[in-house]
């Protein structure tokens, strides 16, 4: 039976207009309305928290703007739909996404372990964590909590085809949700009705909260970004100046004749910006700051820096003239352990909040602590496993797991020079008294 008989037999006995609805999209969706049985799903089709979608224009944007988003998220009675309006807007600088995206996916580039209660791996209820596609949803959303001060989710269960549930996670708008005051304003240009959604007794549960108490790191990289912007369209004015300056023709402009042919040919040549004066006339160009731009980019430097320096506690990668193998290592060394506050802030995430919902709603059981796993330098691993040889014995099956390496058993002969040391070894050869012992030593003298 197909999904469209199956779905018109549950409509079975409704009006007429219902159910002789033309389209099975249209079916679909009155039969998740209406979810006779839980047939279909049982997933909530009304909102604990609705909200009015709102267009937005978009505008230049100065530090007037950030100044007054900033007093409106300071007032006694505070709402922060400008200032999250006006992130959304500086979220599009590409160095910006670029720095807040390599410090969030460095986060997924670690394991994690689900501890008991005596402190073992949980590997079962793990791996049923980590296929759902709401880990990565919910942990997106605790690093936006760092960039942009909060974040706001409302969970909803859905099933498969074959019948499983799944948990979904939906993003609350930031411009409709206070913090400061515990208030969601459906409409965030209305001032009378909203809902303190810290006494909902949803709170908690379908309503998770994740506050790091703080205006947000991109509400200090908004002058940055605001001003490199500024730098950069005025350099594009420049070169448009510099690669295709305007052109003056001076002629009788009360000779229409003669104003009609100059017109023409100012139209003919090329296109860039032209002018007409009259032969009467007088036309100077203003002395300016003799300049190719390298005050333009002296800015943008400047604010490069300052964004790489407040996401990434360093520059890295992007000053190529002065850049160096140590200077981009030491410069990852401090990205790590802003990271590692990341993790640490992102483990009390989840085990104070998302952990407790996801066991009110039977996904996990039991008492479970969430953790990280730091990844291994294999590399120095790697030597202290040399170093260690000489002295004990290493588990293979340790060293297995640790590399990857399928190591099966240890050769009965080893490979000439293994495990020698290269200064006895030229030793050894310098000190043999044979033809090519005395030719090494000639040769080394």
């Amino acid at each position: 039976m197909s999904i469209y008989t199956q779905l018109k037999s549950l409509l079975q006995g409704k009006s007429a207009v219902e159910s002789n609805l033309a389209s099975p999209i249209d079916l679909m969706t009155l039969a998740y309305q209406q979810n006779k049985d839980g047939v279909i799903s049982d997933a909530k089709t009304n909102r604990f928290l609705p909200y009015d979608s709102k267009a937005v224009y978009r505008t230049r944007q100065d530090i007037k703007k950030w100044n007054a988003a900033l007093d409106q998220a300071q007032y006694l009675q505070p709402k922060n739909w400008m200032l999250q309006l006006l992130y959304n807007e500086v979220g599009i600088d590409a160095l910006l996404h670029s720095q807040t995206q390599n410090r969030g996916h460095q986060i997924f580039s670690l394991d994690f372990n689900l501890k008991n209660a005596d402190g073992t791996n949980n590997d079962v209820q793990k791996d049923v964590l980590k296929k759902m596609p709401f880990y990565r949803f919910a942990t997106w959303e605790k690093i936006k909590s760092i960039t942009h001060g909060y974040s706001m989710l409302e969970l909803s269960l859905g099933k498969t085809v074959d019948g499983k549930p799944f948990l979904i996670g939906d993003s609350i708008p930031r411009t409709n949700v206070v913090p400061q005051t515990g208030l969601f304003y459906g409409d965030y240009y209305d001032d009378i009705n909203v809902v303190k959604y810290r006494e909902m007794p949803e709170f908690g549960t379908w309503l998770l909260e994740y506050n790091s108490k703080d205006l947000g790191l991109l509400n200090k990289a908004v002058p940055h970004v605001l001003f490199k912007r500024f730098a950069q369209s005025c350099w594009s004015e420049l070169c448009e100046i510099y690669g295709i300056p305007p052109r003056v023709l001076t002629t009788n402009t009360q000779d229409k004749v003669m104003l009609d042919r100059a017109t023409k040919m100012m139209k003919d040549m090329g296109s860039a910006a032209w002018f007409i004066i009259d032969e009467d006339e007088k036309f100077e160009w203003a002395q300016g700051a003799v300049t190719n731009g390298d005050v333009y980019k002296n800015l943008i430097d400047l604010c490069r820096d300052e964004i790489c320096l407040l996401i990434s506690g360093a520059i890295i990668g992007q000053d190529t003239k002065n850049g160096g193998r140590s200077k981009d290592e030491s410069a990852q060394e401090m990205l790590w352990l802003i990271v590692q506050s990341d993790m640490a802030m992102l483990e009390d995430y989840w085990n104070n909040i998302t952990l407790p919902a996801l066991k009110k709603h039977g996904f996990l059981t039991g008492e479970l602590t969430f953790e990280f796993v730091p990844n291994e330098d294999t590399k120095q691993l790697m030597g202290w496993v040399k170093d260690l040889l000489q002295y004990y014995e290493i588990d293979i099956e340790w060293l297995k797991e640790k590399t990857g390496i399928e190591l099966t058993a240890a050769r009965k002969t080893p490979l000439p020079g293994a495990g020698t040391d290269a200064k006895k070894l030229k030793a050894d050869l310098l000190g043999d008294e044979d033809f090519f012992g005395k030719a090494r030593r000639q040769l080394s003298a």
